[in-house]
């Protein structure tokens, strides 16, 4: 009853502004919204991660920059914060504005995308997701680097790095962005790029929500590789074997392994207390008949996994076997979790330490297993020999993580993937975090 009531003061706090000078500012913008009370409101105010529950001012539909900038102009002449949506999955709700009352901008309806044959670019609007993007550019034999998760929107992704397996051969999904068009917070309509707005163009790649709305990205594009390698190789560890392969990964990614691969070691529950189930994932876009020998130096230090898949075939089919979710969205409904995650990025100059992997693995394996919610880890591979992402210069775009080793996603989900979140599952994911931080230097930029 309590909650229920609370729900109805926030919904009548918000009431007025459905009816008001922000609805006629709105509509004379030529831009539609829902309201609190409308039909459609709740879920178009629906988070990815369920744990977040905001009640916006207004979802906004913009179809054009014009009207992203009618939006903006009407949020600010009625004193609201103006977030944009791209996809719709920031893991804290940024893109509700992180508190109740912002005037959400939705930017789904901005889809085009434009393949420029005689320039190999593309012109990608940020209503568009990763997956539909990627069907997209393939019928022009063409890519470009982005993540692993098919509904995320490339406005998000572009905006703060957008990284996935290709991102070592090719980059982030911000490094093969050419010029931005975007809207500034006063509503002008800006082209920024290395030649025109070059200081703009930079904060856009790594910031972009501090300085403008982006509504429309162009990118360099890559031909498609001609084969696609997925693996996945699997095992069960005890503490001193799930040790050895973390920290034997560390050697492997710096022996001189080629831009073509692509992946991450995945740590998961374990059969019983003091075990960790471990695998090797990943893609490698080079020759087939080279992947063996790529792979060999790691595996050889480890025994014979309990399990492994390889999968060879096109780019396409390779994504389809690699990416979360169809790579057409419009074909099933967007997934929703109740989860808490946070990351810790490794440097390359300060290598993880054999006692710091130990005690990473050791409470994985024990904690791991008492743990009431799902969860994984993911090791991701952002540096090593080669990386394209470690050779661009940090002052060269506002993503300053470029001496990044690995990144550890720590990530757990109810069990049910379903709220409640369970307090226990903010201390276990916490810890996770400081079990590595601990064991290292008090001065390890790990963030």
């Amino acid at each position: 009853m309590g909650k229920a009531f609370f729900s109805f003061l926030r919904f009548s706090v918000l009431l007025p502004f459905a009816f008001g000078a922000l609805s006629d500012d709105l509509k004379d913008g030529g831009v539609s919204a829902l309201f609190p009370g409308d039909e459609g409101y709740d879920s178009a105010s629906q988070a990815f991660n369920q744990r977040y529950i905001f009640r916006p001012a207004a979802v906004a539909y913009p179809t054009c920059s014009e009207q992203v900038s009618a939006a903006v102009k009407a949020g600010a002449a009625n004193n609201l914060k103006v977030v944009a949506r791209s996809g719709g999955h920031s893991y804290i709700a940024n893109g509700l504005g992180g508190k109740d009352g912002s005037l959400v901008l939705d930017l789904s309806r901005l889809k085009r995308i434009l393949y420029d044959s005689d320039g190999q670019t593309a012109t990608i609007e940020p209503g568009n997701r990763l997956g539909d993007i990627a069907l997209a550019l393939n019928e022009y034999g063409r890519a470009i680097p982005h993540g692993r998760c098919s509904y995320v929107g490339v406005g998000g992704h572009a905006a703060g790095g957008g990284f996935g397996f290709v991102s070592r051969m090719w980059g982030l999904n911000l490094d093969a962005v050419q010029s931005v068009e975007a809207v500034l917070a006063n509503g002008t309509i800006v082209t920024a790029s290395s030649s025109e707005s070059p200081e703009l163009f930079w904060g856009l790649r790594g910031s972009a929500p501090s300085f403008g709305i982006i509504t429309s990205l162009n990118f360099k594009t890559f031909p498609v590789p001609s084969s696609a390698t997925i693996f996945r190789y699997s095992w069960s560890f005890d503490i001193d074997g799930a040790t050895n392969a973390l920290y034997a990964f560390q050697t492997f990614v710096d022996s001189g392994i080629p831009s073509e691969l692509g992946g991450e070691l995945v740590l998961t529950r374990g059969s019983s207390r003091g075990r960790l189930n471990v695998e090797f994932f990943g893609g490698y876009w080079g020759p087939l008949a080279s992947f063996n020998q790529t792979v060999a130096p790691y595996l050889h230090v480890l025994p014979e996994p309990s399990s492994r898949s390889i999968d060879s075939g096109s780019w396409l089919e390779g994504l389809e076997v690699l990416l979360y979710g169809a790579l057409n969205t419009s074909t099933a409904p967007d997934p929703l979790d109740t989860f808490y995650a946070k990351s810790v990025l490794a440097p390359e100059e300060e290598p993880l330490t054999e006692e710091a992997a130990r005690t990473f693995i050791t409470y994985l394996a024990n904690e791991g297993f008492d743990s009431g919610t799902s969860w994984f880890v993911e090791v991701e591979v952002y540096g090593g020999s080669n990386s394209a992402v470690t050779a661009v210069p940090v002052q060269e775009t506002a993503f300053v993580h470029r001496n990044t080793r690995f990144t550890f996603q720590l990530y757990a989900s109810s069990s049910t993937a379903q709220p409640p979140y369970p307090e226990s599952g903010f201390t276990f994911v916490d810890g996770m975090a400081s079990s590595i931080i601990s064991q290292m230097p008090e001065d390890w930029g790990w963030g």
